[in-house]
């Protein structure tokens, strides 16, 4: 198919229907497009836990390898383990990810070293232009990139407590929904080194969301979090999106 690439390209990532307006083929042109734009020798590459996120990820890595850029892939990973990774390894990263969308999106956010945010106006609109012409096609006389796993839930971790003297804390129970977004990869394993009683929801990673969609402004989906918080007398309750990059508290 030709992607839909006008309605596609937003004002900070991309994100469309998959695979009628995102597939395969334009997530291959976009990696290709994102190695030529940016030149980098090396990009870091998540996911979330959609269902078409890992084809959609693999022609990323096709594309931007391709373009003579190594992919170091995290994996299973939230928005902002994308943006730690791009920091700490000072390379551009890629997350494919559509956030609270439904299901049946799909999308990929870009930021240039250190999580530099790209947008319309900070590089998007080149990438898209390239795309729309195969990617830039040229690559790179160095040759096509390699590919390197690397899991970065650890160092992320290290990061988190890093912020506060977890000693410190008081006896806290919170009441967490992941909505079984990415969440569930990272609050289990971050409350287990916290002096407090978590009660999770939905913490197991399912793309189709089962139970209600990540998308926590909308009221519908604060019902379980703010009755576990009843149910359990809770001090928090925490509501995450798909993506795990936003986070809405309940009282």
């Amino acid at each position: 198919m030709s992607a839909d690439w006008a309605t596609i390209f937003k004002a900070y990532d991309v994100r469309g229907i998959y695979p009628d307006q995102l597939d395969e083929d334009a997530a291959r042109r976009i990696g290709l497009a994102f190695a030529t734009w940016t030149g980098a020798d090396r990009i870091v590459l998540g996911r979330d836990c959609r269902l078409s996120s890992p084809s959609l990820a693999a022609a990323f890595t096709d594309g931007a390898t391709r373009g003579g850029a190594d992919v170091t892939d995290i994996g299973l990973a939230t928005t902002d383990m994308v943006y730690f990774a791009s920091g700490r390894l000072a390379t551009p990263g890629a997350m494919f990810t559509a956030s609270h969308n439904p299901s049946h999106y799909n999308g990929v956010k870009l930021c240039l070293a250190g999580a530099a945010p790209v947008g319309q106006d900070t590089g998007l609109a080149d990438i898209r232009r390239l795309a729309e012409q195969d990617g830039g096609e040229t690559g790179r006389p160095t040759g096509r990139g390699a590919v390197r796993p690397q899991n970065m839930l650890e160092p992320y971790l290290e990061h988190l407590l890093g912020f506060a003297d977890v000693r410190r804390f008081a006896e806290f129970t919170v009441a967490a929904d992941a909505a079984n977004g990415m969440a569930g990869l990272v609050v289990p394993p971050l409350f287990e080194r916290l002096p407090v009683k978590l009660v999770p929801l939905y913490m197991d990673l399912d793309g189709t969301f089962p139970n209600h969609p990540a998308d926590p402004i909308q009221p519908e989906n604060q019902v379980d979090v703010k009755r576990a918080v009843a149910e359990h007398g809770a001090d928090l309750g925490l509501a995450f999106d798909g993506d795990a990059d936003r986070v809405f508290f309940v009282d």
